[in-house]
């Protein structure tokens, strides 16, 4: 008895004293975790913060918890939010309805450290697609977008090839289908290798479908921010940003629209801003086999890029 009272005893000492020295080496802001409105998330934000600017981190995950720390320890509300992926969330990106990350924002603007009037999104590939569809959809709630990687439509659910065979939207609205342009899911090869940027493009070449599923972008209400790097292999993410600049100006969009690109950056312009490392090559299963494809760009304009990037960010939000 003496003996597990001892066992007991030295568990509960190492248990302290992870507590004790998390707080003492931690400097961060700790999320809180939010499951009861009707979304999951994870929200950040200073003790003391009173109406802040609040930004949306659509994905959620390594990425979203990173800036959402970011911005609330600038002085900012962050929230990042996962819809996909997560038990209670749809297991695939696909007929994702809008209608959840309504309420996010719906709760966001309740919230005393929030200023309601100043919400942004900021989303990366095809969050970045998301990004602009959400403020395009709640132009009277969302008042800022920043997209890394952007896309000038909304995509079917079948461009990745995890998802269901059959062509189905990957974003609805109260139950209704966002028009997209729909795609054959990437097919296996004998060289073992796929070229992305071909793929995209040819969904981009379906002059009927884009026009259709182009992001109504002129419907936003404040500011766009975009990134891109101008070798990006895996989408033509500079080409989606300048149309997106385009139809903004044939629109006369009243708001400024920064179109950021890099030279010597791929699609990983997206990644953590103070990560120096870098992986070129991924590798995408198919039909049970691996497939590599590359992302573009070098490691060192890659580096450079994401700080600058960092820093034209927060000089964003301040101005919103």
């Amino acid at each position: 008895m003496k003996k597990f009272s001892i066992i007991f005893g030295v568990i509960a000492l190492l248990i302290l004293g992870y507590f004790i020295l998390d707080s003492i080496l931690f400097d961060g802001i700790k999320a809180e975790p939010i499951d009861d409105y009707g979304f999951k998330a994870n929200h950040f934000k200073k003790e003391n913060s009173a109406s802040a600017p609040a930004i949306i981190l659509l994905g959620g995950g390594q990425w979203g918890d990173y800036w959402g720390q970011e911005f609330a320890k600038n002085g900012f509300i962050g929230l990042s939010l996962p819809y996909m992926g997560r038990e209670g969330l749809p297991k695939l990106p696909e007929e994702i309805d809008l209608e959840y990350i309504e309420n996010a924002i719906n709760w966001l603007q309740e919230q005393p450290e929030v200023n309601a009037t100043k919400i942004a999104v900021m989303g990366a590939s095809r969050n970045a697609e998301l990004a602009l569809l959400i403020a395009s959809t709640f132009p009277q709630m969302i008042s800022g977008v920043i997209a890394y990687a952007p896309s000038s439509v909304a995509w079917s659910n079948t461009v990745l090839p995890y998802n269901s065979d059959e062509v189905k939207p990957s974003w609805m609205y109260k139950g209704v289908a966002i028009p997209y342009v729909p795609m054959e899911k990437i097919s296996a090869n004998e060289t073992g290798e796929i070229k992305m940027l071909e793929y995209w493009k040819k969904g981009l070449s379906k002059m009927e479908e884009v026009s259709r599923a182009a992001i109504k972008v002129e419907q936003i209400n404040g500011p766009i921010l975009l990134f891109s790097g101008k070798d990006d292999r895996v989408w033509p993410s500079a080409e989606m940003a300048d149309s997106i600049e385009k139809r903004l100006n044939e629109h006369n969009f009243k708001y400024s629209i920064q179109n950021i690109q890099y030279d010597s950056v791929g699609h990983s312009i997206s990644g953590n801003p103070e990560d120096k490392s870098r992986v070129e090559r991924r590798t995408i299963k198919i039909d049970g086999k691996d497939y590599q494809y590359t992302t573009g760009g070098n490691a060192d304009s890659e580096f450079k890029a994401k700080q600058d990037a960092k820093n034209k960010v927060f000089a964003f939000l301040n101005k919103l």
